[in-house]
């Protein structure tokens, strides 16, 4: 018998609590270990973000849907914006500011909607690699969409 459940807990500084959280949630939900590892990384550069840059308060939400798991971290401050996802690069002579480019890098789509809650930051992993997709798939193509509250929504897809 299998269990689905969603995984709901508040941003904390315990890093590894919330790490060892969506470790649990994706090992359940059927992520290969490497998968498993890019969202857990992915998921930390996101939570540390929100604790150094953001409003130091948020929630972090996972729930497995249609072969991949889905998490979602809120920010109530809601100062992540289209254009920080945009700018992310990697600078090779900074010792920080890795995190944007490393989430973008490891998930298979980053989806950013913003609204009265904060910024909501939807972090997608498949249960495949990347490298298994279709041969001619780009491996990071934009979209551009509308979220609920009409704000712009980047979402940066890996197939």
């Amino acid at each position: 018998m299998v269990f689905e459940f969603e995984l709901r807990c508040p941003i904390t500084a315990d890093l590894g609590l919330i790490r060892d959280l969506v470790r649990l949630h994706g090992r359940h939900s059927g992520l290969p270990d490497r998968r498993l590892e890019d969202l857990v990384l992915a998921v930390n550069e996101a939570v540390t973000n929100v604790l150094d840059h953001g409003g130091k308060a948020g929630i972090v939400t996972a729930r497995a849907t249609d072969g991949q798991v889905v998490v979602d971290v809120l920010d109530f401050a809601g100062l992540l914006t289209h254009d920080h996802l945009a700018a992310a690069e990697l600078d090779h002579t900074a010792s920080s500011g890795y995190g944007l480019w490393v989430i973008q890098h490891l998930c298979d789509e980053v989806v950013l909607e913003r609204g009265e809650r904060g910024s909501l930051l939807s972090l997608r992993v498949r249960d495949r690699s990347p490298a298994q997709g279709p041969a001619n798939a780009p491996v990071n193509s934009p979209a551009h969409g509308r979220d609920r509250d009409g704000g712009r929504s980047l979402q940066t897809a890996r197939s």
